[in-house]
């Protein structure tokens, strides 16, 4: 069963519900998205009892956290999915693994007041329960922390108008040491057995040591051999605390000499606003959604030998620009689309009602990665007209 919510479902996941008769169920998005004949709408009492009598669950949306926790209670879906959604529980899992790691969680009205001599530096704040790095910052120096508590204070208003509790609450955060290296993020399955299947292996590049933004994953057939097996090892180690089974996951991760620290994960679902399991299917040919319902695996060994080594990115079109949308007058897409090598696929988000343009999926060549890079440095400016 997969359960669909805002912000975004994408053609490709529709085409593969609809082509795969994959039960969904019955919500006023849902109802807007298929007919009766297309696929199988589900009411919350058929939902439930699909569920009881072990069925496969996956969402495409944290929004639909609300209804799991509402319906599924006597499940153990609730319980797995705050293991990873409250980040302060997530540390505290994987403390076991990783016991020197420097945690605290803070009430954000107590923020201001915090002691900051306690507090190592460089650390990172961030809300116990968030989405898409909003309210995330790196404090690098003390002198910084008075800029971060206004742009929070900022960042945490606008969320609140756009995301509900179960995906974003700005009334807790994290702190935390910040983690040096190289940033990943996996998508993933723990099958019947609790063994892990990766779907995909993305590099999280930023602009700059202070950039905290999404703009830009990739992947490509060299990343996944060279980190495929180090990952596995590590999905594995986390399986024996978390005890998961028939559970979808995208977790980020740094790597650091050699050593894997998991930064946070995301229960129910790969990657948001269905980007990095559509990726998958634009590097690689397989469709991550049937491949969680079916329980296979990609055939990596396969893939890896591959003559075609590009990369395949997703780029997020967060507005950087520093103008309101209500500013904007327009953005040019096609001027986008012409800014790259070879456009996959172009995802228009209305700027009004979400920080971003939209989504792009590219494909690049190994001695183009310039296009990239550009692209990971740029505030947008060059792609806008501002109202007069």
């Amino acid at each position: 069963m997969i359960i669909l919510d805002k912000p975004y479902v994408s053609d490709f996941l529709i085409d593969t519900i609809c082509k795969n008769q994959i039960p969904v169920l019955k919500t006023s998005l849902s109802k807007t998205l298929f007919s009766e004949k297309e696929t199988t709408l589900l009411s919350d009492d058929e939902a439930v009892k699909l569920v009881n009598n072990q069925k496969i669950v996956y969402t495409n949306s944290e929004n639909a956290i609300a209804w799991i926790s509402k319906n599924l209670s006597k499940t153990e879906l609730p319980k797995q999915i705050e293991l990873f959604k409250n980040k302060g529980k997530f540390r505290t899992l994987v403390s076991k693994m990783f016991p020197s790691f420097y945690y605290k969680k803070v009430a954000y009205k107590n923020l201001k007041d915090i002691d900051l001599d306690s507090l190592p530096i460089p650390f990172v704040v961030k809300p116990n329960v968030g989405f898409f790095s909003l309210g995330v910052h790196i404090v690098k120096t003390l002198d910084e922390w008075h800029t971060v508590l206004e742009a929070l204070a900022i960042e945490i208003q606008s969320a609140n108008a756009i995301y509900p509790l179960e995906v974003m609450n700005a009334t807790e955060f994290i702190i935390e040491t910040f983690i040096e290296g190289e940033e990943y993020a996996i998508d993933c399955y723990f099958n019947s057995e609790g063994k892990p299947v990766i779907l995909n292996v993305m590099e999280h590049q930023f602009s700059s040591n202070a950039d905290v933004s999404d703009r830009l994953y990739f992947t490509s057939t060299t990343l996944i051999k060279k980190l495929k097996p180090k990952i596995l090892e590590f999905l594995i180690q986390l399986n024996t605390l978390a005890g998961l089974t028939n559970f979808p996951l995208h977790i980020e991760i740094r790597i650091n000499k050699g050593k894997i620290i998991p930064i946070e994960g995301n229960p129910m679902r790969f990657g948001g606003w269905c980007t990095t399991a559509d990726l998958a299917y634009h590097a690689f040919g397989f469709n991550p959604y049937l491949y969680f319902f079916e329980q296979k695996e990609p055939n990596w060994d396969v893939i890896i030998e591959r003559q075609d080594d590009s990369f395949y990115s997703v780029i997020i079109l967060n507005n950087a620009t520093e103008y309101s949308a209500s500013q904007i007058e327009s953005f040019d897409y096609n001027k986008l689309k012409n800014s790259f090598e070879k456009t996959l696929e172009l995802r228009k988000v209305d700027y009004h009602k979400f920080p971003v343009f939209g989504f792009l999926f590219t494909k690049t060549s190994k001695n183009n990665f310039k296009e990239l890079a550009t692209i990971l440095g740029s505030d947008l400016k060059d792609f806008i007209i501002v109202r007069s």
